[in-house]
């Protein structure tokens, strides 16, 4: 994984376990990577993956059962759709807006590119 100077690398770790429960990767309910098997598939150290893990149980999306692992929560999908939807609200869209306004880009435009995007990216969801 590429990660980004604008974003802690735990949180872009969250991000990408988040993704994978939503796309059905790792369903809520089953088992997710350990924190080694994490941390060697990221290339990054194990406390990185651990502090994901904490941050993850915190959020209440994963849970660890004592001998055996992390598993996403049976509800995961609701709660990372809620709290990506708050982040995304009050972090990136005012942003995004002002960009819409400074180049001129109206609702239509982007309603069009939206849809384009969805059927070329995710032909076989939603």
């Amino acid at each position: 994984m590429e990660f980004k100077d604008k974003q802690a690398i735990y949180l872009q770790i969250a991000d990408y376990i988040c993704e994978q429960i939503l796309l059905g990767k790792w369903p809520p309910g089953e088992r997710i990577p350990s924190v080694r098997d994490l941390a060697a598939m990221m290339e990054v150290n194990p406390n990185t993956v651990m502090r994901t893990y904490d941050f993850l149980q915190n959020k209440e999306i994963i849970f660890n059962k004592r001998g055996i692992g992390y598993s996403a929560d049976e509800k995961a999908n609701e709660k990372i759709l809620a709290y990506r939807k708050e982040r995304f609200l009050a972090t990136e869209l005012p942003d995004f807006f002002k960009t819409m306004y400074l180049l001129d880009i109206g609702i239509d435009e982007l309603q069009n590119r939206y849809q384009k995007f969805i059927v070329e990216m995710y032909p076989l969801t939603k």
